[in-house]
C-alpha cells in the first residue's frame, strides 16, 4: 500500500518537473538566440547611390580593390578605422570603403546618410597628449616638448620643458599651464593658457662677469590646434614669459612655437 502511494506521488511530481525542465530549455534557447539578433540589428544598412563603390582589402588606399558594389545594392557597416569603414554586401563580400564614397548613401528610412567627420570622435575622446616643436625665444632658436591631460571638454593641464641655445647664453625652463579650449570639438581649435614655472639662464663661460640667473617664471599663451588625421595634431602658439629675476626686477620674453603632437585615450 505504501509503495503504491509513494509511487503515485513520485509519478505526479515527475510530470511537473519534466514540464518545468522543458520550458526552461526553451527559455534558455530563446535567451541565447537574442544576442545574435541584437548584434545583427546593430549593423547599419545603407543603399549605394553612386554608380559604384570600391571595396579594398584593408583600411587604406595602398590596399588593392577586390570588389565593386553597384548602385542600388545594400551594404552594412560593421567596423570603422579612422576614415575607413568595413562594409558587408548583400552577397557576403566584406571590404573597406573610404568615408567619401559613403557620403551619398541612403538610409533604410530613405534619407541621405550624414557622415559627420566621425574620425573626429577619436580626437574628442583624447585624454593624454604628447608633443614637441621648434620655435624662437627672443629671436633665438628654441626646442620645446609638452604633455597634456584633459580634465574636461574645455579644460586641460599641460607641462612643458624648453631649451634655448643663444649666441651668448643658454636657457632652460619649465612651466605648468591650465589651458582653456572653448571649441575643442572642432578640427581647428584655438586655446588660451596661463601658468607658472622656473627659468634658468647660463651665460657662456667666455663672457666676463657671467652670472647664472635662476628665477621664477610666469607665462600666458595663445595658440591653435589643427587635427590632421588618425592621432596627430598640428599646433602653433605664441607665449609671453615673465622671469622674476629679483624682488623689484623682472624680464619679459616673447616666444613662438610650431610643432606636432600625438594623443591617445
Amino acid at each position: 500500500m505504501s509503495d503504491w502511494l509513494f509511487g503515485g506521488v513520485a509519478a505526479r511530481c515527475r510530470a511537473p518537473l519534466r514540464g518545468l525542465l522543458f520550458w526552461g530549455l526553451v527559455a534558455c534557447a530563446a535567451i541565447g538566440a537574442r544576442p545574435a539578433h541584437a548584434a545583427e540589428d546593430k549593423v547599419e544598412r545603407l543603399q549605394i547611390t553612386d554608380p559604384y563603390i570600391e571595396l579594398h582589402t584593408g583600411p587604406g588606399r595602398g590596399y588593392p580593390v577586390f570588389f565593386v558594389a553597384p548602385r542600388g545594392e545594400w551594404i552594412g557597416i560593421t567596423l570603422r578605422h579612422t576614415d575607413w569603414y568595413k562594409v558587408r554586401t548583400e552577397g557576403g563580400k566584406e571590404g573597406w570603403v573610404h568615408r567619401r564614397q559613403l557620403e551619398t548613401t541612403l538610409t533604410e528610412a530613405g534619407g541621405q546618410k550624414t557622415f559627420r567627420d566621425l574620425v573626429v570622435d577619436d580626437y574628442l575622446l583624447r585624454k593624454l597628449e604628447l608633443g614637441g616643436g621648434w620655435g624662437r625665444f627672443k629671436k633665438e632658436p628654441m626646442l620645446k616638448i609638452w604633455t597634456g591631460y584633459r580634465l574636461s571638454d574645455t579644460l586641460s593641464v599641460e607641462g612643458t620643458l624648453g631649451q634655448v641655445q643663444g649666441v651668448f647664453s643658454g636657457t632652460d625652463f619649465w612651466h605648468v599651464n591650465l589651458n582653456v579650449e572653448p571649441w575643442s570639438d572642432r578640427r581647428l581649435s584655438p586655446f588660451f593658457g596661463v601658468g607658472f614655472g622656473r627659468f634658468k639662464n647660463v651665460p657662456n663661460q667666455s663672457l666676463v662677469s657671467s652670472i647664472v640667473t635662476d628665477a621664477k617664471l610666469a607665462n600666458v599663451g595663445l595658440g591653435v590646434r589643427y587635427y590632421i588625421t588618425d592621432r596627430f595634431v598640428l599646433r602653433a602658439d605664441y607665449s609671453i614669459y615673465t622671469a622674476f629675476v629679483a624682488d623689484t626686477r623682472s624680464t619679459e620674453y616673447r616666444a613662438i612655437t610650431g610643432g606636432l603632437s600625438f594623443f591617445f585615450q
